[in-house]
């Protein structure tokens, strides 16, 4: 499938998003009804393959995000931002708790003009029903190019439920989420 594209082949769409750590957007989206695939990795930037300590040192510009592939007749573009919006902080630049530096920003990478109308909208309808205490400052940016993170990063809450930061940052999101979407989890 080419990246750069919202439909694949098969009518499944992409999104990607960064919402801080990819760990707990993947950890979240795994679990929804109509997603098909999360892949963590790096968007955004301007260095080619770049690699996690990369990343971390804030030197590449890419975010930390997760690309989805989705069905859109099971789940909305719109459904899943509206999840997103829900799972990490978009008041906070280049921050989320701890994690600070602009890998941890929030941004919704858009792939097709559809795409950036429903971001744009999802961020003007929460702002106007003051959701958040403060102006939502997720950049809604064209996509470009993705980067898969190396393979110790995928299904990392899945494979690693007994690690600190997954019991303490990333378990309480899942269970939020579990919480607000019972209905929309895969069975």
């Amino acid at each position: 499938m080419n990246q750069n594209q919202a439909l694949s082949p098969s009518n499944k769409e992409v999104t990607t998003l960064g919402g801080g750590c990819f760990w707990c957007l993947e950890a979240v989206y795994d679990e929804l009804q109509g997603v098909e695939d999360v892949v963590s990795g790096y968007s955004g930037g301007h260095v080619v393959n770049p690699t996690y300590q990369q990343v971390c040192n804030a030197t590449t510009g890419h975010a930390e995000v997760v690309q989805i592939t989705f069905d859109p007749s099971v789940i909305s573009f719109r459904e899943i931002l509206e999840i997103f919006f829900t799972i990490h902080d978009p008041t906070t630049l280049n921050r989320q708790g701890a994690d600070v530096g602009p890998q941890y920003r929030s941004a919704i990478f858009y792939h097709t003009p559809e795409q950036k109308s429903t971001a744009e909208q999802v961020i003007a309808d929460i702002n106007a029903a003051h959701i958040w205490d403060a102006p939502i400052v997720t950049e809604v940016t064209p996509f470009a190019k993705f980067y898969p993170a190396e393979a110790y990063h995928q299904e990392y809450f899945q494979r690693n439920p007994g690690q600190g930061y997954c019991q303490v940052v990333i378990a309480p999101k899942v269970a939020k989420f579990r919480q607000k979407y019972l209905s929309r989890l895969k069975q």
